[in-house]
């Protein structure tokens, strides 16, 4: 029930659907007085959320840096968190916006930082089709000769809190010590590394595919744009995230 109203609620989430139900309400509405309001809040929602400066002085706010990793030697795992691949018509894979992360962990594994390689992500859409992510990507790697012995395959989980949980049960069973590297998206990393924390799993962040926040921030950068609509997005869904999880 939790995973099917955490989908749902991504439809009440979005700035777009916001500005929407108040131009929606200031059009419906007979009162004068009312209609203004909603209309002007239409606007105000609209500017702000298509604000570049804004949405990128919240991801430097937002977003972990990352921690220099250690020279002594590798590292057992790195855990990387699905998300970054799409199923296509026909059931195949491809790699979506999010795929700097497989790019980073195949970057980990290559330079000899770490041994082996954990993709955590089953199928996380409400219809489940046939896609797993976890095992496509399992022929990815495969495709940079990476052994099979070096890759764990965890196809279960739906979300982060199922990604923690089950990357435990197989981290314990391969008997590999952390602490571990954990690969996912700038914006999803301090959502995942307090469910991770939770579940007794020692991490070290690796945050990658960062969306916003990265470059120079001018307050003068103030000219409506598109994009920040939908990298709020993902903000928002974030931060309802992270309060959720640490309220459970």
């Amino acid at each position: 029930m939790f995973f099917i109203l955490s989908k749902l609620l991504v439809l009440f989430i979005c700035p777009v659907s916001w500005i929407f139900a108040l131009l929606a309400a200031g059009l419906v509405v007979k009162k004068p007085r009312l209609k203004r309001r909603l209309l002007i809040s239409s606007l105000v929602v609209l500017i702000v959320f298509t604000n570049p400066f804004l949405i990128d002085r919240f991801a430097k706010q937002w977003d972990i840096a990352p921690v220099p990793l250690k020279k002594s030697g590798p590292y057992s795992c790195a855990i990387v968190l699905g998300g970054f691949t799409s199923e296509d018509a026909h059931g195949h894979g491809y790699f979506n916006a999010n795929s700097d992360r497989f790019i980073q962990v195949l970057k980990l594994f290559i330079t000899g930082k770490v041994t082996h390689i954990l993709v955590s992500g089953g199928n996380g859409n409400l219809i489940h089709g046939r896609f797993e992510e976890s095992d496509w990507v399992k022929t990815q790697l495969q495709q940079f000769k990476i052994p099979d012995s070096c890759i764990l395959i965890e196809n279960r989980s739906r979300n982060t809190i199922e990604n923690a949980a089950f990357s435990k049960t197989i981290l314990k069973a391969s008997k590999l010590q952390g602490p571990y590297i954990l690969v996912t998206s700038a914006f999803h990393m301090r959502r995942s590394l307090g469910i991770f924390k939770k579940t007794g799993i020692e991490v070290v962040p690796y945050p990658c595919n960062f969306i916003s926040g990265k470059g120079n921030v001018s307050p003068f950068n103030i000219i409506p744009d598109v994009e920040p609509l939908y990298k709020w997005n993902y903000y928002i869904k974030e931060v309802i995230g992270t309060i959720v999880n640490q309220f459970k």
